[in-house]
């Protein structure tokens, strides 16, 4: 072998050789991001300053409208059904036919009452005699017809009805669209 060609051999075998290492290198370093976040998910998974929280999905918000709804217009009622998460925010609403203009905000403002007490708003009617302030918080009705949808005890979203003839109607039929996500 000439020197010209030991020296090519020589300069190509040094090049893979150090292909190979920097390839391995790049590997590591690559990997090494991904267990890093790997560890702080596992550092905060025990951190007190993060919360986990349980959430309606759209399908079963869905449901325990549908579920509402149908059991108003068992009884001939034209209502609308509204579902709103833990934080207030409307998941899904249903105007049923022939519903009042009325009932679509009503029913949303009903379900977010009773998720932000976690309590029925025929309940929460009843406090306004001690507290009447409590009906000018925005956003909020004291009427019967809303009702908290929980999860372990805590509230997770409400379920507001409007446009039956009476609150407790409205409250019957938010209850039948709760009780419908126990099965």
């Amino acid at each position: 072998m000439n020197i010209r060609t030991r020296v090519l051999t020589g300069t190509a075998l040094a090049v893979a050789l150090g292909a190979g290492t920097f390839g391995a290198v790049s590997a590591n370093a690559a990997s090494a991001p991904e267990s890093a976040p790997a560890a702080a998910s596992a550092k905060r998974d025990n951190d007190r300053n993060f919360t986990t929280s349980t959430h309606l999905t759209v399908d079963a918000a869905t449901r325990a409208a549908q579920a509402a709804l149908d059991a108003a217009a068992k009884e001939n009622q034209k209502v609308t059904v509204a579902v709103v998460d833990r934080n207030g925010n409307t998941i899904v609403t249903l105007r049923g036919d022939g519903a009042g203009p009325q009932s679509y905000e009503s029913a949303q403002r009903k379900a977010y009452t009773a998720v932000s007490w976690n309590a029925p708003t025929s309940v929460l009617a009843g406090r306004l005699a001690q507290t009447p302030n409590l009906k000018d918080i925005p956003g909020t009705l004291f009427l019967g017809g809303g009702t908290p949808v929980q999860a372990k005890g805590a509230p997770v979203a409400g379920i507001g009805v409007a446009g039956a003839p009476s609150g407790d109607l409205d409250e019957k039929y938010a209850k039948a669209g709760a009780d419908s996500l126990d099965k």
